[in-house]
């Protein structure tokens, strides 16, 4: 799973097809979404910006 601002998705994707030997990940925009156990880390998996989307 990777929560990722808009600069690093195609990044997440492809670090994502990586470690899950080719499989295509859902991407899912943050302000779609919501946890009742989960909530989204304040900053991008890459850098200090604000998370837009959620690969899985």
């Amino acid at each position: 799973m990777y929560v990722v601002c808009k600069e690093h998705v195609e990044m997440a994707l492809d670090d994502f097809v990586e470690e899950f030997e080719g499989q295509a990940p859902d991407v899912h925009k943050l302000d779609d979404l919501s946890f009742t156990a989960w909530q989204a880390p304040a900053k991008c998996e890459y850098c200090e910006q604000h998370p837009k989307y959620l690969i899985v």
